[in-house]
């Protein structure tokens, strides 16, 4: 019974050292690179892109009547002095001055508010933001080919090598 339980430890021990011994056999070599092909990949992005333009713009601008003149305010005085004397039918006297006053009031409140607008046009600059969307081509990596001891190979390095390549050379026995 201990010649078995000692074979099988032999067995599992010796299946342990072997992966352990393999890094020995290992060298380091170059190899030729026979192409190096850039892999593209197409991207997009947006920015903000800001446009501005020139625009004729429309605005009224309010004019008064001048304020120096005398007559709306004259004008209403006679009208109301005229309605206060036909309406005053006790005292015409005062019925005509209360008129006067009251009408002229209101001639000068009326000639304040005259007003006319007139249209005047100006030029004003207009801005506007948007996101525009690009695209452009980023590279990913490069399909290599290389030649070792006359025989073909390839992989995706995502640098160019080069016209050489440095590979691991591993030997192990083939039972």
């Amino acid at each position: 019974m201990n010649n078995r339980l000692l074979i099988s430890l032999g067995c599992v021990s010796a299946l342990l050292v072997q992966p352990a011994l393999a890094g020995h056999n290992e060298r380091q070599d170059y190899a030729k690179v026979v192409s190096a092909t850039p892999i593209y990949e197409q991207v997009s992005y947006t920015r903000p892109q800001r446009e501005c333009w020139t625009e004729t713009v429309a605005y009224e601008r309010e004019h008064r009547a001048s304020s120096k003149s005398a007559t709306p305010m004259l004008l209403g005085a006679v009208i109301g002095g005229a309605i206060g004397h036909a309406v005053g039918k006790n005292d015409r006297r005062s019925g005509t001055a209360i008129g006067a006053v009251l009408g002229g009031s209101i001639g000068n409140d009326i000639g304040k508010s005259r007003s006319h607008t007139t249209v005047d046009y100006r030029d004003e600059e207009r801005c506007e933001t948007r996101q525009v969307r690009e695209y452009e081509d980023r590279l990913t990596g490069y399909d290599v080919t290389y030649r070792y001891h006359g025989e073909t190979y390839r992989t995706r390095m995502d640098r160019d090598p080069g016209k050489r390549l440095r590979v691991a050379v591993s030997v192990k026995p083939i039972y």
